[in-house]
């Protein structure tokens, strides 16, 4: 039980680290800077926060799912328009901001834009500064400019330094004859992880399990086709 508190092994080396720590500085940077010279630095500031939390995953875990285009532009635009709402109809208090949060954590998979620093955005736009919630639904307008300037950041940055982002969908492998070979175990899907020289967000255990998992379904399907053409 005290072996599941354990923190997973990180299968990077520390150039990775160090790219993905010198991105996520320099793109944090530009959308702050960016958004001050439009609005002003009490508004960059405010947004500093979900700013930081979605450079981690654009720079650092930028091959996920949770750090694609869609999900940050979308992420963002969810959380700033529920918030918006739910700060007109129930005020500015610790429980809307609270709730805005959930109803923009619902709206996000509706949408498939899941983004977990849109959570923060949600919060910090209901219990916003003076100067923020002077500007009413304008202040949609320097959420929606850090979210495109840290993508832009995240776009040049991570294929500049030999990363591609964003993810393109995998192709299918060619096929190939089935040969005898052993169980595929954790050990190994922890070698190839390292192989990789990526940050993947997945445990080699939850590897395994798929993969097992997956062979089970392959199994029933066989079965079944072989039935049908029984039949």
């Amino acid at each position: 039980m005290l072996a599941r508190w354990l923190p997973a092994a990180i299968n990077t080396r520390p150039t990775e680290w160090s790219r993905a720590a010198i991105g996520m500085a320099l793109g944090t940077l530009f959308s702050v800077w960016a958004c001050s010279q439009v609005f002003s630095i009490e508004v960059a500031y405010h947004l500093i926060g979900p700013l930081g939390a979605s450079a981690v995953l654009l720079f650092a875990v930028s091959s996920g799912a949770l750090a694609q285009p869609w999900s940050i532009i979308g992420g963002y635009l969810c959380a700033g328009v529920v918030a918006l709402l739910v700060a007109h109809v129930l005020d500015r208090t610790l429980g809307s901001a609270c709730l805005a949060a959930g109803m923009a954590l619902i709206l996000m998979c509706w949408l498939r834009c899941l983004h977990p620093p849109a959570g923060a955005v949600a919060l910090t736009m209901v219990l916003a500064d003076p100067m923020t919630i002077a500007m009413d639904w304008k202040a949609l307008e320097p959420v929606m400019l850090s979210a495109a300037c840290l993508l832009l950041a995240a776009l040049a940055y991570n294929n500049l330094t030999r990363i591609r982002y964003p993810k393109r969908p995998a192709e299918p492998a060619p096929a190939v004859a089935p040969v005898d070979i052993q169980a595929i175990t954790a050990e190994d899907l922890k070698l190839a992880l390292a192989d990789m020289e990526a940050f993947i967000d997945v445990t080699p255990e939850d590897l395994e399990q798929l993969i097992h998992a997956s062979e089970l379904h392959a199994r029933r399907r066989s079965i079944g086709e072989v039935l049908a053409g029984r039949r």
